[in-house]
């Protein structure tokens, strides 16, 4: 049975820095490409950041573009997001997701696998 859970959400203030993780099991991690979304109190869940299995490549969506950054750890089978100069329209609850491809989750929203989420809640 696979599983992503998500850790370090909570509440930070605008312009902070936060780090959050993605643990998985049953899931063969290397093989598959990871990536973040998010949804905001009545919108519809979006696309944030997307990793290759390999590390290699990226995807960002233009609003986290230079503040967000996704790195992943094949060792310990984890995906983190590194937020920084966060916004209060950054507030979401967060979702780890993988998929084989990275192209296609960045692009076209292709999951295979979702975590449950955690709340990241940014003050003004």
């Amino acid at each position: 049975q696979v599983q992503l859970v998500e850790s370090g959400g909570g509440l930070v203030q605008a312009g902070g820095s936060l780090r959050v993780s993605c643990a998985s099991s049953g899931l063969t991690f290397s093989s598959y490409a990871m990536g973040w979304f998010r949804q905001a109190p009545g919108k519809e869940r979006e696309f944030v950041a997307a990793l290759s299995f390999s590390g290699n490549t990226t995807y960002y969506a233009d609003s986290v573009k230079g503040r967000f950054t996704i790195s992943r750890d094949n060792a310990k089978a984890t995906v983190y997001l590194q937020m920084n100069s966060l916004r209060p329209e950054d507030t979401a609850v967060y979702y780890c997701a993988a998929h084989t491809a990275a192209r296609a989750m960045a692009n076209l929203g292709r999951i295979d696998y979702w975590g449950k989420g955690t709340l990241i809640t940014v003050s003004s």
